[in-house]
């Protein structure tokens, strides 16, 4: 079968629909699955207990469900993994993963700032018994301890767009796992498990979704990462609804074409902001792609509030573009001071391009530029 990303981004999760006889993915409701076999189901729970896979037919929806595993195998095959485990929300899909290192005894993360604002409360806030050190990308070796159970980074960051040598990362962290957040990217710009990356995170309602729909989050990661990430959505109930499973499967379909429009859309306008007068700076990842940061001269505030074709709202990844002020929105949970230190100035601007014309677009930027 062709590894060519467009050619399985189509496919994955859908090898065998003409098998079975139909053209479209089927959506299974389920909440639960009938067996006449009690001692085999029996059997089949207590190897879930044990290792967190459920072969066979279904048992419960919070255990599994048919629609949402072929987004799981559809997204674990673009990112270079055997499995995905996915949740109902890429904040669910985090506290999964901490949870998962504090099961084993390991309470220690260390992290790189800046991450998502929620992300970074969940860590600063010790809400689920974690002990966080926020390290310098070439500080993360020397930060970790014997009780260190993950490390984690965003890369481009959120919403600074800074980026981390992924490979190198990874050989710092040693024996330790390297969570990455690739929402950003999606696996169309970079595949993180190919440079030493053991888990790699999705907020599935951005990119992989794709249309502003759908909420649900995503870990791509090994046999053993993997049933511990189930048994802790069993544990937690964070599971993904099958319809929103559906939705992002379908996502998944055009998610190198929607990427790669827009990420030279926004190239274009990352080229004319840079000389905008009312532009200071302005954040581009060396790797390209739909998101766009930059710093006003004036007033955040009075260009949010201009833009007319631009959707001014929180969230990223969709067909129309967003923008918003991260220290008012994603970012307010976060200390001032630390928002501050990681470079998210008062000033600084998020764009989440998506598929307009590039020429309307800059006519509205322009227009709102012109109030700060």
């Amino acid at each position: 079968m062709t590894s060519a990303l467009r050619t399985r981004a189509v496919h994955a999760g859908r090898d065998d629909l003409t098998d079975l006889g139909v053209h479209a993915v089927p959506l299974d409701l389920s909440t639960t699955y009938p067996s006449r076999d009690s001692a085999e189901e029996a059997a089949r729970i207590d190897r879930f207990a044990a290792t967190g896979a459920v072969p066979g037919l279904p048992i419960y929806g919070r255990v599994g469900n048919p629609t949402v595993e072929r987004f799981e195998q559809a997204l674990a095959e673009l990112e270079g993994f055997e499995h995905a485990v996915a949740f109902a929300s890429g904040m669910a899909a985090v506290t999964a993963c901490l949870l998962a290192s504090v099961a084993q005894g390991k309470r220690h993360v260390v992290a790189v700032r800046p991450v998502y604002g929620c992300t970074d409360h969940i860590l600063s806030s010790g809400l689920l018994g974690t002990e966080v050190t926020w390290a310098a990308p070439d500080a993360v070796g020397a930060a970790l301890r014997p009780d260190t159970g993950l490390v984690l980074v965003e890369t481009p960051a959120n919403p600074t767009l800074s980026e981390v040598d992924i490979a190198a990362l990874a050989e710092a962290c040693g024996e330790v796992p390297l969570l990455v957040d690739n929402t950003f990217a999606t696996p169309v710009l970079q595949r993180p498990g190919k440079h030493g990356a053991r888990l790699v995170l999705h907020s599935a309602t951005k990119f992989l979704g794709g249309h502003g729909d759908v909420m649900g989050g995503v870990v791509a990661c090994g046999a053993e990462d993997a049933g511990r990430l189930r048994q802790i959505r069993f544990a937690t109930g964070g599971v993904l609804h099958p319809l929103a499973g559906y939705l992002l499967l379908r996502g998944l379909s055009t998610l190198p074409l929607r990427v790669n429009a827009a990420s030279a859309t926004a190239a274009e306008l990352v080229e004319r902001l840079r000389s905008h007068p009312a532009v200071r700076a302005v954040h581009y990842p060396g790797i390209g792609g739909p998101l766009v940061a930059f710093e006003v001269e004036g007033d955040p505030h009075a260009l949010i509030g201009a833009v007319r074709l631009i959707t001014p709202a929180v969230s990223l990844g969709s067909v129309d573009t967003l923008i918003q002020h991260p220290a008012s929105i994603s970012h307010r949970i976060v200390d001032e001071g630390d928002r501050h230190d990681s470079g998210v100035t008062d000033k600084l601007i998020r764009m989440s391009v998506g598929l307009e014309d590039v020429e309307d677009l800059w006519h509205d930027l322009e227009q709102a530029l012109k109030t700060c």
